[in-house]
C-alpha cells in the first residue's frame, strides 16, 4: 500500500473513463477509495492519501431551464386530489429535496405556528434498505416558515391520512410519517419518481427530475423579489454561490421583464 502514488490514482480514473464509466460514477468510486485511504493514513500505513493529489474528472454541466410559474400551476392542477398532492406542494413551495420531504414526521410540523423543521432524510441504502439519516450540518437542519398554501395542503393531507388510517385499521403501521404509504410505512423514493413521471405527462410538461422542483422553488422565490440570502436559508444551500448560480438564470428573465416595461413606458400612446 505504501507504493500507491498519485499516478496510480490518475491511471485508475482514466481506465474507468476509457471503459465507458460516467464521470459521476468515477467520482463515486474515488470517494470509496479515498475513504479507505484516509483510514490508512490515520493508522500510519501511508504518509498521505494520494487521492487528494489528483483532480476528479470534470462533470459536464447540464443547462436546465427552470419551470415557469404557469408550468408550476399546471403541475399542481395535474396532481390535485391525489393522496400525494401535498408532497408536490411542499416540494415546489419549500424546495425540499425528495429525501428530506419523505423523511418528514408530523412531529416536525407545527401547522398552527406555520413552521416546518427539517431534521432528517429518508434514503435507500444499498444492502440496508430504507433508512432515516439525521442531518448534521447547520444549513441542512433548519426551520422553514410555511406559506398558507402549504399549511392548507398539509391540513387536508392530514385529514386524508386519518381516513386512510381508519380504513386500513389492522394493516396500518404508525411511523408518524407526513408522507406515508397507504398503510403508514415510509414511501419508497423510486415510487415517487414513477408517479412524478405520470404527473408530468398529465400536465403536458417536459421531462423533469423531482429535484428540479427544488430549482423551481428558488426561481419562483427570486422572481418574487425574495433576497438571495433568504432563499439560501430556505433551501439550505451550504454556499450562497449555489443560490447565485440559480439567480444567474433568473436575471435573464428579469432583464426581459425590464425591457418590456421600458418598451411600455416609451411606446407612443395610441390615438383614440
Amino acid at each position: 500500500m505504501t507504493g500507491l502514488t498519485a499516478e496510480h490514482i490518475q491511471s485508475f480514473q482514466n481506465k474507468l473513463l476509457a471503459a465507458g464509466s460516467a464521470p459521476r460514477s468515477v467520482i463515486k468510486a474515488r470517494l470509496v477509495l479515498s475513504s479507505a485511504l484516509d483510514q490508512a493514513e490515520r493508522w500510519g500505513f501511508i504518509p498521505r492519501n494520494p487521492v487528494q493529489l489528483v483532480d476528479p474528472p470534470r462533470v459536464p454541466e447540464v443547462e436546465r431551464e427552470p419551470i415557469t410559474p404557469e408550468q408550476a400551476h399546471a403541475l399542481l392542477d395535474a396532481v390535485q386530489g391525489h393522496r400525494l398532492e401535498a408532497l408536490y406542494t411542499v416540494a415546489l413551495a419549500l424546495g425540499l429535496r425528495r429525501s428530506k420531504a419523505l423523511g418528514l414526521k408530523w412531529s416536525d410540523v407545527d401547522l398552527d405556528a406555520g413552521v416546518l423543521r427539517v431534521r432528517r432524510g429518508l434514503q435507500r441504502i444499498k444492502g440496508g434498505g430504507l433508512q432515516f439519516l439525521e442531518l448534521k450540518t447547520k444549513k441542512s437542519r433548519r426551520d422553514i416558515a410555511l406559506p398558507q398554501i402549504v399549511v392548507a395542503a398539509l391540513r387536508a393531507h392530514k385529514e386524508r391520512q386519518a381516513f386512510e388510517r381508519r380504513a386500513e385499521d389492522i394493516l396500518w403501521q404508525e411511523h408518524d410519517m407526513v408522507f406515508a404509504s397507504t398503510i403508514g410505512t415510509p414511501i419508497e423514493p423510486r415510487n415517487v419518481n414513477r408517479h412524478f413521471a405520470t404527473v408530468l405527462k398529465r400536465a403536458g410538461l417536459p421531462h423533469l427530475r423531482f429535484h428540479d422542483l427544488r430549482h423551481a422553488c428558488a426561481t419562483l422565490l427570486l422572481l418574487q423579489g425574495v433576497e438571495l440570502k433568504v432563499v439560501q436559508e430556505i433551501l439550505g444551500h451550504a454556499s450562497i454561490s449555489t443560490t447565485g448560480d440559480i439567480y444567474a438564470h433568473v436575471r435573464q428573465r428579469l432583464k426581459r421583464g425590464a425591457a418590456d416595461s421600458m418598451d411600455a413606458a416609451l411606446r407612443p400612446a395610441v390615438a383614440l
